[in-house]
């Protein structure tokens, strides 16, 4: 795009105001350097940039990009072989510490999606070593430190013992002699250490003369006695120098050594400040995301002209490139025509270049290869051209470059001319353009350009809006409605007398008078159709309102209802331990009976099912889905079955008939209802590990337990009736896997089977046994 242009649409005001975002002169220099760009993934690309920064500006409120310089001149002389002054050093150490502070801060943030920014970042090198070799060299104010090195140390050391001799030589003087002595002061010159001694005591004094007053009554004088000090001194001085060199030389090439990394650090860090200007940008005049098309679709709701204040803008919603690619815009004078269109302009300038454009989510741009304007009054007086030559000498070159692509911008077109011949100009010079395909907003004062819109497609009118009663424009652009020249409302507003008005409108045309008639019902209709517009969407309002109180309420009326249930089950819950505990108390009770007397292993099983059913079952908290019921598989002898009512397992002994069926639980048979069976599995015979059988029964029991992964609870639950199990089948011993893991279920199941009247003993397993992983028990 030609550069005029970004003058005429203040673009460049644009990118100032960008500039002064950046935290960094990196920053300021790639803002200073952004062109709109005609490809459309380029432009996509930007405007993720910019979004991405926006999210984290709008999550977190600030980025910490302090400290980062531009360091690249300072890594060229490092790579050349330059020393770099301490200042410099601390430059490229506060850069790096800026990048691992930037890095850290973009990994740490989970609430957003940035594929960009955590792209960038990961390509920061720390140099965590470089940091501190500079650090340690190095203070905050840029002074070499004397635990730099070791002689230096050591030369500074003899610099303060000398310093502290020549000074206590010398104020000995001041105070002996203080009669020769223009002050009773010690002072420099030449950094050697004198005495101010008046002039007429110069021979009593002796010495070398280093300095004397302007008046020439001071001389600056060096006591023999101390010159030999002072020169020890400045040799100390001048070890001094060559050791900082030495120390600065070598950090320099530290930092060159690592100058690709600092070069790559230094390059992320100006795009990632560059990104957040962007982001502070966007935020300082409330700016959007546009999406990006190359249809020639343009939607904005509430634009508004980034360089006007708020208190004084006003929003306007502008279409194109859908029912429409050109508006031709009518109306007075100082009534926002101008500024509309250079909003457009500027705005596609802006998408273009990767910002965000002030105005609603939502809004949409296109993407043009070029943008031309003729707005203003470009009068050239050094080519002696009037108005009117000036303006057609740049519509000239336009008309030679437009294509389809192009958005053109005409300010007042074919004015500084006779009116007829103007117009006739404008509505050719449009008709060019528009048949070129290209997308065109044109002003204008010529009554002639209201009809342009109602016979050319793709073109329509709009103006804006003028207030008769105040006098004042509202700014306010009507799309589809052709300016009124207001006239002679204004006229009368201001005095004018009636005849004097009704003898004007008789000097007009019937025609011009309908048309202006026409106008003033398309506003008046317009006005109605807002207000009508305005109602329905605060109707809208107060409905989304009412629905959102209605969630609120429904919500928190679940939320009691929930509270309510949770209440009633904590209740019945506690009801529901005390009973269990005292069932427990009372089986523990039947087992020690058992071990006293012949209680039948039947009755006691029969008992626990008795206490397991008086559980009664708690309301869920939400309706789970009924689920269908299995159908039963036709049952055969030998087959896994749950008893439902019991909660047990067994295997089916024989069929009685086809509703009920004989099963084997433990020790007893019993007989059982088809419909309180579920199907298990049915099992070929193990060729592995043998049955154990019990009375000639088929009850199968592995000779090992697997608990690794329950909890320790429902480990030991499984653990008692395991037992129980084992010692009906008649295993001698049986393996219990627990696992290593903080070794708690290990302990649990030692301390089980001490108290466990059926377990003998218990011990650890062996190498071929699993280990510490399994206790095995010996049955009684």
């Amino acid at each position: 795009m030609d550069d005029r242009i970004f003058h005429v649409l203040e673009y460049d005001k644009i990118i100032e105001q960008l500039s002064q975002q950046a935290s960094s002169s990196l920053g300021r220099e790639q803002a200073k350097g952004l062109k709109p760009s005609s490809d459309l993934e380029i432009v996509r690309k930007r405007q993720n940039d910019t979004d991405e920064a926006a999210n984290v500006l709008r999550l977190k409120g600030h980025v910490p990009l302090g400290g980062i310089s531009d360091i690249k001149p300072i890594l060229k002389r490092a790579t050349i072989g330059g020393m770099l002054q301490p200042e410099e050093c601390l430059d490229v150490a506060s850069t790096i510490y800026g990048g691992k502070v930037m890095k850290s801060f973009i990994e740490e943030i989970e609430d957003a999606y940035l594929p960009i920014l955590n792209e960038l970042v990961e390509d920061i090198v720390p140099l965590n070593d470089l940091e501190r070799a500079i650090k340690s060299c190095i203070d905050d104010h840029g002074k070499v430190m004397d635990g730099a090195s070791d002689t230096l140390r050591t030369i500074r050391s003899k610099i303060r013992s000398n310093e502290s001799r020549v000074r206590d030589k010398l104020e000995g003087w001041t105070k002996s002699k203080s009669k020769m002595l223009s002050d009773a002061i010690v002072t420099i010159r030449n950094d050697r250490y004198v005495l101010p001694v008046k002039q007429e005591y110069r021979g009593a004094m002796g010495g070398i003369v280093h300095d004397q007053s302007s008046s020439g009554a001071t001389l600056f004088i060096e006591p023999q006695a101390v010159v030999e000090l002072n020169n020890q001194l400045q040799e100390a001085k001048v070890q001094e120098k060559h050791e900082i060199e030495r120390i600065l030389m070598e950090l320099s090439d530290k930092i060159a050594n690592d100058e690709s990394f600092l070069y790559q650090n230094v390059t992320i860090l100006g795009q990632l400040d560059f990104m957040f200007a962007k982001a502070r940008f966007s935020k300082s005049i409330k700016g959007a995301k546009p999406k990006m098309n190359d249809q020639g679709i343009i939607k904005m709701k509430s634009a508004r002209h980034p360089l006007i204040d708020d208190s004084d803008v006003v929003p306007n919603d502008i279409e194109l490139g859908e029912d429409y690619s050109s508006i031709v815009i009518t109306g007075p004078n100082t009534g926002g025509k101008t500024v509309t269109l250079k909003l457009v302009g500027l705005c596609s300038l802006m998408a273009q270049a990767g910002l965000q454009i002030p105005a609603l989510d939502g809004c949409e741009m296109t993407i043009f290869d070029n943008v031309f304007a003729d707005i203003g009054d470009e009068q050239s007086i050094e080519q002696s051209l009037s108005t009117f030559s000036s303006h057609m000498t740049n519509i000239v070159d336009i008309l030679s470059k437009v294509d389809h692509k192009s958005l053109v911008l005409f300010d007042e077109l074919g004015a500084g001319t006779d009116p007829q011949e103007g117009a006739a100009l404008a509505m050719s010079i449009l008709d060019d353009v528009v048949n070129r395909g290209a997308t065109v907003i044109a002003t204008t004062h010529y009554p002639e350009l209201k009809a342009f819109g109602y016979n050319r497609d793709g073109v329509i009118n709009a103006s804006v809006e003028f207030d008769v009663q105040t006098l004042q424009p509202t700014y306010r652009l009507l799309i589809g409605v052709p300016g009124r020249s207001n006239a002679f409302e204004i006229s009368r507003r201001l005095g004018l007398k009636e005849n004097v008005i009704e003898t004007a409108k008789g000097h007009m045309g019937q025609e011009s008078e309908s048309v202006e008639n026409m106008i003033a019902s398309l506003e008046e209709s317009k006005r109605g159709a807002d207000r009508d517009y305005e109602e329905a969407e605060e109707h809208l309002q107060q409905a989304q309102q009412l629905h959102r109180d209605l969630e609120e309420k429904w919500e928190l009326f679940e939320q009691k209802r929930e509270e309510l249930y949770q209440k009633a089950e904590e209740k019945a819950q506690k009801a529901i331990d005390k009973a269990r505990k005292e069932a427990e108390d009372i089986v523990a009770e039947m087992r020690q009976m058992k071990n006293q007397a012949e209680l039948k292993e039947h009755e006691w099983i029969e008992a626990r099912k008795h206490l397991d059913e008086a559980q009664p079952e708690l309301a869920k908290k939400q309706a789970q889905p009924k689920q269908k019921k299995q159908s039963l598989p036709s049952l055969q002898q030998g087959d896994e079955v749950k008893v439902i009512s019991w909660n047990q397992t067994g295997h089916i002994i024989e069929k009685i008939s086809d509703k009920e069926y004989q099963v084997q639980l433990g020790i007893m048979k019993m007989k059982v209802k088809a419909n309180d069976l579920e199907f298990v599995k049915r099992e070929e015979p193990l060729k592995e590990k043998p049955m154990a059988t019990v009375k000639g029964s088929s009850y199968h029991v592995k000779p090992e337990l697997d608990l690794r992964g329950e909890r320790y609870e429902d480990a030991l639950k499984r653990l008692e009736k395991y037992i129980d199990d084992a010692t009906l089948a008649g295993y001698p011993q049986v393996s219990i896997i627990h696992g290593k893991g903080t070794g708690a279920l290990r302990k649990g199941v030692e301390a089980f089977a001490k108290r466990h009247r059926s377990i003998a003993a218990a011990r650890s397993g062996g190498m071929n046994e699993g280990g510490s992983g399994v206790t095995v028990l010996e049955l009684r």
